[in-house]
């Protein structure tokens, strides 16, 4: 028998998945169990995803990217009780205002990625679009945290499908997966949500397929955040789109014109196995990683081995004659900027990263700064650090290698090896206790903007840890800035 082709399949999966609950459905034990463990998961990537908005607040580009709605008209600090007005505006909560569902995610994206210190899965940021994509949408249909936790669930798992197929690295080709992979996962949830048909489905994310673009060139700039804003402006218009009757190729994703061999850094992707997500889930094997540090995840494991030598040997950063890093070529393609002058640039730095773990013992908000950038004590170790490659692949996400490592050469002839570094502090695989999420999330909320109103930002903490007892999303985000 035929196949329907890839796109189709995916358009299929999306509007009846096979974790969802249909009318007269039974709930096996198996699929129970399947539920809670994805719920707890996304739930993770929802409050750390909410953390990061607000930490966001007082970036340049957050004010910018306002700015720009208000002078468009856009911005409602208000909406009232009617129906209609719930359904055309949705909260940005960091800014006590109401956009269209389009814009408000666009903002909302773009203020948890401006900081870089959104989670990390599927060889990118998930949580940064889905989650601003499933709130705004969610919102205008008046969604209860189930369906919300739900359609998040399908934006991943059309995510992992798609990434699953490739096998060469993105990053490496200049792609940014985040707002490549992710307008066409975040089409797939919006899709969910507004309960479009399969050949709607399908449409929808073949119309987000032409919309989708990002580039590693702009990381370190106020564009790589705002990639991830447009990922979801673009993915809940295709949706619309396709939900007025927009068609798009039915076959965009296995054509060898269509999407995936476009964007294939070498041409070697699979265009031709079934779906996976039609039965299998892939969120527990590789689930969503939650940042330490507020710079790029492919130097997390590197921080953390200089941490841990100051640490355990007492190393003051005068003793340091040389670092030695090894990371692999994906990860080096990101960490691009080698002698950076401001916050922006050094966020992408493993230079930076290890000078300012090596002085002053912390790699925090504070010290993403530009003033601290240029601290000439920071310049200067900057210099000692080498960059060398490793050519290994990591199996869980492929835009790392295997194991990171550091060697530090100190004045005296001492040396310190790391060893391999297999997982940073907050992995999946290495995680981060509940209490420490939470702390996270308060010290991200009162960075931005709910500084002194402990209360409300545990309230809220506490009803995302709970989304999935929510009849309606709406109240979610029902308080007033200051």
């Amino acid at each position: 028998m035929n196949r329907l082709g890839l796109s189709a399949e995916l358009g299929q999966f999306i509007s009846q998945p096979f974790f969802s609950l249909g009318a007269g459905a039974v709930e096996t034990p198996k699929l129970q169990a399947q539920r809670r463990e994805a719920f707890e998961i996304i739930k993770m990537g929802l409050a750390d995803t909410v953390a990061t908005m607000f930490a966001g607040k007082n970036e340049p580009v957050a004010a910018m990217l306002f700015n720009f709605f208000k002078e468009q008209g856009a911005v409602n600090k208000a909406i009232n009780e009617e129906a209609s007005n719930f359904e055309r505006f949705s909260p940005v909560p960091v800014f006590d205002a109401y956009l269209r569902p389009q814009d408000a995610g666009f903002l909302n994206a773009t203020l948890g990625h401006a900081l870089d210190y959104d989670d990390v899965a599927l060889s990118g940021h998930p949580s940064v679009v889905l989650g601003p994509a499933v709130f705004a949408v969610g919102h205008a249909v008046d969604a209860s945290g189930e369906q919300v936790l739900q359609a998040y669930w399908v934006g991943y798992e059309v995510w992992a499908e798609l990434l699953s197929r490739e096998s060469d690295q993105y990053h490496l080709k200049g792609w940014h997966p985040t707002a490549v992979l992710g307008t066409v996962a975040c089409a797939a949830a919006v899709a969910h949500l507004y309960r479009l048909n399969a050949k709607q489905s399908t449409h929808a994310i073949s119309l987000a397929a032409s919309m989708a673009s990002g580039l590693t060139a702009n990381f370190g700039s106020m564009s790589k955040p705002m990639q991830a804003g447009r990922a979801v402006s673009n993915a809940i218009e295709a949706v619309m789109h396709a939900k007025t009757g927009m068609t798009a190729s039915s076959a965009v994703f296995e054509s060898p014109a269509g999407f995936l061999n476009a964007i294939s850094p070498k041409g070697q992707v699979d265009l031709d196995s079934p779906a996976s997500c039609l039965s299998t889930s892939r969120i527990a094997g590789s689930r969503v990683s939650i940042k330490q540090y507020p710079i790029c995840y492919s130097a997390h494991r590197v921080v953390d081995g200089v941490l841990d030598a100051v640490k355990s040997h007492g190393l003051g950063h005068e003793a340091v004659l040389k670092v030695q890093a090894f990371i692999g070529p994906a990860q080096a393609s990101m960490l691009r900027n080698h002698l950076p002058q401001n916050g922006l640039e050094a966020k992408f730095s493993l230079e930076f990263s290890v000078a300012c773990a090596l002085l002053v013992g912390k790699v925090g908000l504070a010290e993403l700064t530009d003033a601290f950038v240029q601290l000439s004590e920071v310049q200067e170790l900057m210099k000692r650090v080498e960059v060398d490659l490793v050519d290994t692949k990591c199996p869980i996400d492929p835009a790392f290698s295997l194991n990171d490592r550091v060697v530090i050469h100190l004045k005296n002839g001492q040396v310190i090896d790391s060893g391999d570094i297999r997982f940073p502090r907050g992995n999946a695989f290495l995680p981060l206790t509940k209490d420490a999420l939470k702390e996270k999330f308060l010290d991200c909320c009162s960075y931005g903007g709910l500084k002194g109103r402990e209360s409300e930002a545990i309230g809220l903490y506490e009803q995302l840890v709970d989304l999935q007892d929510m009849k309606s999303i709406r109240p979610l985000f029902n308080f007033k800035q200051k």
